[in-house]
């Protein structure tokens, strides 16, 4: 075996191992360097060991702090091995500072069960009404964030009405209150949206936004529901399960309530593109009676119905002639039809002088000498009558 072969076996062999590919490590950074590429190597280190880091690039990007010596953080990764040194080493996909590993742990768990169960899926996420008229404000009753809530509505839109449900924004009561809160708005029916949220503060102090009897109960409002958790760089889980974050309480405000001014402005401009557009669809027709009324049909009306009159005067002769072109051409093909019929008939022969004979007793015509018996008695057809003959004799040949 070579040396390739048995850092290649290891390697599979690391990276076969389930646990291994997905761990939290707490330590210390030490060695840190940055390279011109954009990845980060240092080591981690505790009081009894040391392990080899690497932070590729594309995960540095979503660091939100600059790691440095000396720095504790958690951080999560795989642990594989380097072929060529032999050396094997954490590769880090996310790290925090230390201090707040514990929560953000907790976080990104009931992060990754809530996405995995459809809690923050933007299909689901309920329109905001773009004119509502009762907001319900969840958030502590004393806190800096009501007020700016407050006054921004009111500012924005004094016509809305404000329904506020105090509650606990931090603290062990703070998840029961706020979940109750958002169902009792619900039973009540009648808000048309609901800002749940509070000002800034730490991680802990924001904590009770990061709670899954929270976020269910955000996801179960068949209100819109409207986060407004801390300052602009705050995320929590909240925000990822409301209909919409706003990234301040006061944007939140801004988000819901719309610009009264501006409002009246736009009426204001509807209304005079409506005005317009009646006195145009008036003028236009109008313009149009006018013709009408200069129009001859209308200025001298028994011209148009005389001109008409005259016109039916002439398809009634039209038609009259017609009728009798047609008449006398059927009454021609009638009589040619009746003559041909005539020469058919075997009464025309009988005048010509001809007669018929026929069996006095079946009707039947009799053709041939042979039909002819001597003594039998026959009918002769003439034209005007009929004589009963008696058969003396018979003679086959031409009479």
């Amino acid at each position: 075996m070579t040396v390739a072969e048995l850092n290649n076996y290891i390697k599979e062999k690391l990276e076969g191992d389930l646990f291994l590919n997905n761990i939290w490590l707490k330590g210390e950074i030490s060695n840190f360097k940055f390279h011109y590429s954009g990845h980060m190597y240092f080591t981690l280190k505790d009081a009894q060991a040391t392990i080899k880091c690497v932070m590729f690039r594309s995960r540095c990007s979503n660091l939100k702090f600059l790691p440095e010596n000396g720095m504790g953080v958690v951080a999560r990764g795989r642990v594989g091995v380097y072929e060529r040194d032999g050396q094997y080493q954490l590769y880090i996909e996310e790290m925090q500072p230390d201090g707040i590993g514990t929560l953000y742990i907790a976080f990104q768990q009931l992060k990754e069960k809530l996405e995995k169960e459809g809690l923050f899926n933007q299909e689901l996420k309920k329109k905001i009404p773009r004119l509502p008229k009762r907001v319900a404000v969840v958030t502590s009753p004393t806190g800096a964030a009501v007020r700016d809530i407050i006054t921004v509505l009111h500012r924005r839109c004094p016509h809305i009405e404000i329904l506020l449900i105090p509650v606990a924004v931090q603290g062990e009561n703070a998840p029961p209150e706020i979940a109750r809160a958002i169902e009792m708005v619900n039973a009540y029916g009648q808000a048309d949206v609901i800002i749940v949220g509070r000002g800034g503060g730490s991680l802990e102090e924001l904590w009770a936004f990061n709670t899954e009897i929270v976020a269910r109960s955000i996801f179960a409002s068949s209100i819109p529901v409207v986060s407004a958790v801390g300052h602009e760089t705050d995320f929590t889980i909240a925000d990822f399960v409301a209909d919409l974050r706003a990234p301040t309480p006061s944007a939140a405000a801004e988000l819901v309530a719309p610009n009264y001014l501006e409002l009246v402005q736009r009426f204001a401009e509807l209304q005079e593109r409506l005005v317009l557009g009646i006195n145009f669809y008036l003028q236009k027709n109008r313009n149009r009676l006018e013709v009408c009324m200069k129009s001859r049909a209308m200025s001298r009306p028994m011209d148009l119905i005389q001109s008409l009159v005259q016109k039916l005067d002439y398809t009634v002769v039209r038609l009259e002639q017609a009728m009798r072109g047609f008449h006398r051409e059927k009454g021609n093909r009638f009589r040619v039809a009746c003559a041909g019929l005539n020469n058919l008939n075997p009464l025309a022969t009988l005048e010509r002088g001809y007669a018929v004979c026929r069996d006095k007793v079946t009707g039947s015509p009799k053709t041939t000498i042979s039909q002819f018996r001597v003594g039998e008695t026959v009918e002769i057809i003439l034209r005007d009558g009929l004589v009963d003959c008696t058969v003396e004799r018979t003679e086959e040949g031409n009479s």
